[in-house]
């Protein structure tokens, strides 16, 4: 029997592994194309809310990712691209028209005169009115830096990174899997309470040694309220098992990922993700599938400390050829 620190052994028991180059390939252009009617799609439709799944589907691109997929190609966060188009568009109608400042914080998509002037404020350091006034903006936010690194992630070029974070693809086939799954999970005690819980469950039923310890994450954090945003705690086996009351089981398809072992701090963790979404994948020859990405926890027995982590992020993903047989569909 593999120890509990170690090694994948119900997913890795039959699946093939590839590593997995990171030369630029024609995917790059088409994620840009791609995020190019986005952009598009936006600049039409500012004068109204834009649901996820709207632009997710423009884009034929997982709900699920969508997200970093856009940040990592056009440098900017969705949320601040979008607040960006549309406090420019403002921008050009308060020079050059005489609309009211009502019509045009409606027409630019703004709820209100009033949300429409604490943004413009917050972006251009001035309000509408004094705008309209001067044609002046002498300070804006907007054109600082709009999509920083994440608050979490390490100073690596990407050379370090690309050496610190190989890729490679797994096939990991069906497997069934118990699951507790935690509301407000921003609320940390939440979740290490599940991952106890569900640590002594699969003791109790002597699946712990082989099964396989993940979280994963149904929601995307961007846009999903603090308390509603769920996380998963996972476990899979190859042995069957009996749930406990507040778990419940799924049957997981099976599915290619793009993994990558990373051993570190919170912050090593954070970077980690970062370049497999922004360098990594926009220059493959794949692009993620409809499902949640997955962290297992290789060193189960440490899970619920969170100061240090040994993870296998893991990626769902397919060929690149099928999204763009998706596209030229639209």
């Amino acid at each position: 029997m593999l120890t509990a620190k170690g090694q994948l052994w119900y997913f890795y028991a039959t699946m093939p592994v590839e590593s997995v180059p990171n030369a630029k390939t024609p995917a790059g252009s088409e994620y840009s194309r791609r995020i190019d009617r986005v952009i598009d799609y936006l600049r039409e439709n500012l004068h109204r809310p834009v649901k996820l799944a709207e632009l997710a589907h423009v884009a034929c691109f997982s709900e699920f990712h969508f997200h970093r997929i856009f940040g990592a190609v056009s440098g900017e966060t969705l949320n601040n691209f979008t607040n960006r188009l549309r406090l420019e568009k403002a921008a050009r109608l308060l020079r050059y028209s005489d609309q009211s400042l009502t019509d045009i914080a409606l027409d630019c998509g703004f709820s209100s005169s009033a949300t429409f002037s604490r943004a413009f404020r917050f972006g251009y350091d001035t309000s509408p009115s004094q705008f309209r006034k001067s044609g002046e903006i002498k300070k804006s936010k907007i054109c600082k830096e709009l999509f920083p690194q994440d608050e979490y992630g390490l100073p690596m070029s990407a050379e370090e990174k690309r050496a610190a974070f190989p890729v490679r693809l797994l096939n990991i086939p069906e497997r069934q899997v118990a699951y507790i799954r935690v509301t407000n999970a921003f609320e940390l005690d939440r979740v290490l309470a599940a991952l106890k819980t569900v640590i002594e469950w699969a003791k109790s039923q002597g699946i712990f040694s082989q099964g396989i310890l993940f979280g994963m994450t149904v929601d995307d954090p961007h846009v999903t309220p603090k308390h509603l945003y769920r996380y998963e705690v996972c476990l899979a086996s190859s042995f069957p098992f009996e749930c406990m009351e507040g778990m419940s089981k799924l049957k997981m398809p099976a599915m290619r990922y793009a993994a990558i072992k990373v051993s570190g701090d919170i912050h090593k963790v954070a970077t980690a993700w970062d370049y497999l979404y922004r360098d990594w994948l926009i220059n493959s020859a794949y692009e993620p599938e409809h499902a949640p990405a997955l962290e297992v926890f290789l060193d189960k027995e440490s899970a619920t400390d969170w100061s240090h982590f040994d993870l296998e992020l893991c990626l769902p993903v397919r060929k690149a050829a099928e999204m763009r047989d998706q596209g030229r569909n639209l």
